[in-house]
């Protein structure tokens, strides 16, 4: 799994020209499955996410993390995080997990970030032709990939 954080003032996902999800400060995220990511990922990634300090204490210093300051995620699905540009002009998605595997993942990654926030989520909608808008705070970017974790 592969994830992109951006911390933001807001953000939003429209979909058909309605407003999916919207939120204020916090996350939105962008999450790319493959088809040998597991549970653990998803137990490994939304810890990390929810514990990384991103966001600025009293004293401006990103020493605080998205559960300190209670901030909210936008968690959007994109299988083209997992794009491969080696070869030619035109990327290849082949590891990108299929929808039977990555939709019910999806669903999980969704599931265990409410328990760790005690509270909902937005998201967008998996297959979607989503319109992603938000006021990237800082500008934090951060990516991830689970396949680089160390324990």
């Amino acid at each position: 799994m592969r994830i992109v954080i951006q911390r933001v003032s807001h953000a939003s996902v429209t979909i058909e020209g309605k407003v999916k999800s919207a939120i204020q400060s916090g996350m939105l995220v962008l999450l790319g499955i493959e088809g040998e990511d597991t549970e653990e990922d998803i137990q490994w990634l939304t810890r990390k996410m929810t514990n990384l300090r991103i966001f600025n204490d009293e004293n401006g210093v990103m020493n605080k993390s998205l559960l300190d300051v209670g901030g909210d995620i936008l968690l959007i699905s994109q299988f083209t995080l997992h794009a491969n540009t080696k070869k030619g002009n035109r990327p290849s998605y082949i590891r990108a997990a299929k929808p039977d595997f990555a939709i019910p993942m999806y669903e999980k990654f969704i599931v265990a970030l409410e328990q760790l926030l005690g509270k909902p989520i937005g998201t967008g909608e998996f297959g979607a032709d989503m319109k992603v808008e938000l006021l990237n705070d800082g500008p934090v970017t951060i990516i991830i990939d689970s396949k680089n974790k160390v324990f």
